[in-house]
């Protein structure tokens, strides 16, 4: 059995999802609720639940600022229940973290919580939470410019600067370090573009995103194409050249 509790500040919240953890979660037992971070971390350290779910925006202190108190506690597991803006979903989804947005979806329920069964899922979310909450305004990206490659088989910490590009793979995408290695993370190009843009990434093709820095020879054309420091050649597309050009101009 999995012991949780429950972190919420709105009473109507926290019994739809104790309602829907009875019903469809047989794995979890619920040890009690908290409506603010004092009650939860006395909670926490009186029954050292293995998970906790914990809503965000609370009086009295977010749910950050709690687990800024408990981070070293090594098993402790988080599933975010939120209806917090978009910003932050992107940074969960990017560190691998679980979360549930509110109205909370029984299918999402279900799946997260079978996910925290995983062991291998256990030891990647102790990584991810650290990572997530040395961020600066917990944007997924650490204070010295780090960032949680999430892969089948855990994260992968990259120096940003080192990553020349980033190659579609369906759902998927593969990351080309500066080493010669090629990673395999499970999160989609969109994602990559949308944390990486404001270290100099580009997206020059549906498929492709490529850090400026590392671009040796550009050879103009219809779209035309780059050659990278690392020897490999990326098409620009017709459509993304005019964008590319204006970065190009900056550089």
């Amino acid at each position: 059995m999995i012991r949780a509790i429950i972190v919420d500040d709105e009473a109507l919240s926290k019994t739809v999802l104790k309602n829907l953890i009875l019903k469809y979660c047989p794995e979890i037992s619920l040890l009690g609720e908290a409506s603010n971070i004092t009650e939860a971390k006395k909670l926490i350290e009186e029954l050292n639940p293995d998970l906790v779910f914990l809503d965000i925006e609370m009086p009295g202190g977010s749910g950050f600022e709690l687990l800024e108190k408990l981070i070293d506690n090594p098993s402790l597991m988080v599933i975010f229940t939120t209806a917090y803006d978009q910003y932050a979903i992107k940074a969960f989804k990017f560190n691998a973290l679980d979360y549930l947005l509110k109205p909370i979806n029984i299918s999402e329920l279900i799946a997260a919580v079978a996910k925290i069964s995983n062991p291998v899922h256990k030891k990647t979310m102790r990584s991810s939470l650290k990572h997530f909450m040395d961020s600066p305004g917990n944007s997924g990206i650490s204070k010295n410019n780090k960032v949680a490659l999430p892969t089948q088989e855990g994260l992968v910490f990259i120096d940003i600067a080192n990553i020349i590009r980033c190659e579609a793979d369906g759902k998927y995408t593969y990351c080309f370090i500066s080493e010669g290695k090629a990673l395999h993370s499970t999160r989609n190009l969109k994602d990559f573009e949308e944390q990486l843009t404001q270290f100099g990434f580009c997206r020059i093709h549906h498929a492709h995103l490529i850090n400026l820095n590392h671009i040796k020879t550009y050879v103009k054309g219809n779209g035309g194409y780059v050659l990278m420091n690392n020897n490999d050649t990326v098409t620009v597309s017709k459509r993304k050249k005019e964008d590319f050009l204006k970065h190009l101009n900056k550089i």
